[in-house]
């Protein structure tokens, strides 16, 4: 599941120091954890990920929780869907802040996430704080309602989806998948069923545990059509190679 890294990844993330162990970060952090809970108040979680596993198992990640009653989650609990997509690509920065979230009785969650890595460059750990901003929302509706007619904003889509077990994260980034292509599954072409699949590959859904078997249930197709779906949009997404020139 988890990406190679390359050399120099250590060397660009060296600002934020590495960790020998996940260990060592709960050590070091499970302070840190108890005062930002505290600061935010019920409505805040604060958790911190084992990623250390070469391949870790998403559907049993949290090994230090504040306030998991936010998202249903506690220790030995689930990774969310931005797990898999920053496994699957460990060169990138994913250190991402104020992003928005959806639980999976459809709150919304104010996000932020930090990934810890060890002196190889790898991501061993994640800390991430969720805020529970549902009454908030409800509250500035509530008063928008009393005031006059002004244009509805569009609605944003969700960068992660959190969820009690993995099941209900991939179920959740699998039906945004289909939201995207704007019809029902019965109605899609093999072409946006191919897009579907591509995207969910990029963001590692069909690296988790029967990912391919869950998404070709939803989209009406064998497992074996799936993967013969999949190994064409792997193709389509591969760099053409340039031939050697001559002087």
């Amino acid at each position: 599941m988890t990406a190679q890294t390359t050399s120099s990844t250590g060397e660009r993330f060296s600002y934020m120091g590495t960790y020998d162990s996940v260990e060592q970060i709960v050590e070091s952090f499970r302070p840190v954890i108890h005062a930002i809970a505290a600061a935010g108040g019920p409505g805040c979680e604060v958790v911190l990920h084992d990623l250390s596993a070469p391949e870790p198992d998403l559907g049993s990640t949290i090994v230090a929780i504040e306030n998991g009653h936010v998202t249903g989650r506690e220790v030995g609990g689930p990774s969310t869907s931005l797990g898999a997509e920053v496994l699957h690509n460990q060169d990138a920065d994913h250190n991402a802040f104020g992003y928005r979230g959806l639980t999976s009785d459809g709150r919304e969650v104010r996000c932020s996430s930090v990934y810890f890595r060890n002196p190889q460059g790898r991501i061993i750990a994640a800390l991430c704080i969720n805020f529970d901003v549902s009454t908030i929302a409800q509250a500035k509706g509530l008063l928008e309602g009393l005031l006059p007619d002004n244009e509805p904003e569009p609605a944003q889509a969700p960068n992660e989806f959190i969820g009690r077990d993995l099941v209900a994260v991939m179920d959740a980034m699998v039906s945004q998948a289909i939201r995207e292509i704007g019809k029902s599954v019965d109605r899609m072409t093999r072409d946006e069923k191919i897009t579907i699949l591509s995207r969910l590959d990029a963001q590692g859904v069909l690296q988790m545990r029967k990912g391919v078997e869950n998404v070709a249930a939803r989209l009406g197709i064998s497992r074996v059509t799936a993967y013969s779906y999949l190994d064409e949009a792997r193709t389509k997404a591969e760099p053409v190679k340039k031939s050697p020139t001559t002087a």
